[in-house]
């Protein structure tokens, strides 16, 4: 990893991508705190602090306290060496971790695989190469749901080391233990499992965008476009967890299609640190959906220096591209301030639900389907999360709800057109993709009834229209280099 400082100071270029220097990365990370932002929509801010994680880490387990959480997530390998755990240390678990492995080994034993046991619990179990992925949850989580948030896990992983790199080592040495290679990475691990129970982005495969006037849009795509070097694959702007524009290599959008969960991990990984903050890094970076096998070349800086909340991204295949990317970088700046977007973004507020102008709505997910067919970053729309779910515990109450309606709306035994779901507390409806053109899922007061439901909805439905070119990036332009 090289890394330059604000002041300007080069270091070397990164040799190779040998898994040392992949493993840099995370050197990195153990000794910085994990990353707090005061925007609502981004990652871990109402979920845990630092040192929370660190305390949970620290956990002893066994305990009244350890049961008692919400969820669990081991990660270990096929010889049960300990790899993660997302509360409690691994050395401590180590036995809990046979066990784990000694049911994979005992039903793999008469041709089967295990999949999942239910006893007050929902544990699920997921096995991808040489590693063995488990989640223990009391949520209303569906197994699918769990599997999805433990493929997330993995591919966290793998976004550090490469699958091939994974698999190579426990080809040569099955009881190996990775946490040699992952060491410090627990706090980009536990950032995720934080973000993933509180935003939706996970949950629909969608990325957020900020909502910005189409104007100040379309200068960001022009400067980006204008800022390229050969081999430059991906460029992005990101502020607060939420997109601001991005712009993809032509011929690299013929031949894959960056999948949602990239971005993802991508955004995660820069976010899990505050080191990204103090200059301009380059580093190795795996995007597991578009190649598990190999790494992007990953150039960080944030534009607005000490205040840190514009990043600027550029992935390369060119292991030697660092002073090409920071030459990118120097003309976005540019192009940036002389067009006085950075004031624009600044002033940028979130939605709130009050701007739709419908009384009973509290609040809603919305994704777009109808767009152009290159583009693999389906859009996904959040207003900000209001009273009376603006506090942690609220907040992922409401994600349970909506899971529950996901799961059931994209069930595969009885799939369904429209659910309308009624508690205590809440009214919900759910309008799963049948008409090919969007999703959507909105939370009323309790005594709305369906029909006042569908009138809010469709009342939404013309606001959302109205304002798609603010909320959503549906056609991101394309350069050449």
């Amino acid at each position: 990893m090289l890394k330059r400082d604000s002041a300007g100071t080069d270091g070397g270029l990164p040799e190779n991508t040998s898994l040392e220097e992949s493993s840099d990365f995370t050197v990195l990370l153990s000794g910085t705190e994990l990353k707090q932002s005061e925007s609502s929509s981004s990652l871990g801010s109402d979920c845990s602090s630092a040192s929370q994680i660190q305390t949970s880490q620290n956990e002893e387990v066994m305990t009244d306290g350890w049961r008692s959480r919400r969820k669990h997530v081991f990660v270990l390998s096929e010889a049960g060496k300990p790899i993660y755990s997302r509360h409690g240390s691994e050395e401590a678990l180590s036995s809990v971790m046979g066990v784990m492995m000694a049911l994979v080994s005992f039903v793999q034993v008469g041709g089967n695989t295990i999949q999942s046991i239910y006893s007050g619990h929902t544990i699920v179990f997921m096995q991808k190469g040489p590693l063995v992925l488990v989640s223990a949850s009391k949520s209303r989580q569906s197994e699918l749901q769990l599997r999805s948030e433990l493929l997330h896990v993995y591919h966290q992983i793998v976004s550090m080391l490469t699958q091939a790199s994974i698999n190579r080592i426990f080809q040569r040495r099955k009881n190996y233990d990775l946490r040699r290679l992952l060491f410090g990475s627990e706090k980009v691990i536990d950032g995720l499992l934080d973000v993933m129970e509180s935003e939706a982005g996970f949950l629909l495969s969608a990325v957020q965008c900020l909502p910005l006037a189409s104007s100040s849009r379309d200068v960001l795509n022009q400067v980006l476009q204008k800022a390229v070097t050969p081999n430059l694959v991906l460029s992005l702007l990101v502020t607060k967890g939420q997109l601001l524009s991005i712009v993809q290599e032509k011929m690299v959008i013929e031949d894959a299609r960056l999948k949602p969960s990239d971005l993802h991990l991508l955004l995660n990984l820069i976010r899990a640190s505050t080191s990204f903050q103090t200059g301009e890094i380059w580093t190795p970076v795996c995007l597991p959906r578009f190649n598990p096998d190999c790494y992007f070349y990953t150039y960080v800086a944030y534009l607005d220096p000490p205040e840190c909340s514009v990043c600027l991204v550029l992935l390369s295949t060119d292991k030697e591209a660092f002073y090409a990317a920071a030459e990118c970088k120097r003309k976005i700046e540019e192009g940036v301030r002389n067009n006085s977007v950075l004031q624009s973004i600044s002033k940028a507020q979130p939605c709130q639900v009050r701007h739709v102008g419908v009384a009973e709505l509290r609040h809603f997910l919305y994704m777009p389907f109808d767009v152009p067919d290159h583009y693999g970053q389906l859009p996904q729309f959040t207003p900000e999360v209001e009273a009376p779910y603006a506090t942690g515990e609220e907040r992922v109450r409401l994600m349970d709800l909506y899971r529950h309606l996901h799961s059931r709306i994209h069930s595969s035994s009885r799939p369904l057109k429209l659910l309308y779901h009624s508690t205590q507390r809440e009214t919900l409806l759910a309008w799963p993709q049948v008409t090919g053109k969007f999703e959507m899922y909105a939370c009323f007061s309790p005594l709305v009834n369906k029909s006042l439901a569908i009138g809010a909805v469709t009342k939404l439905l013309r606001w959302i229209k109205k304002e798609e070119d603010c909320l959503f990036i549906c056609s991101p332009p394309k350069y050449s280099t």
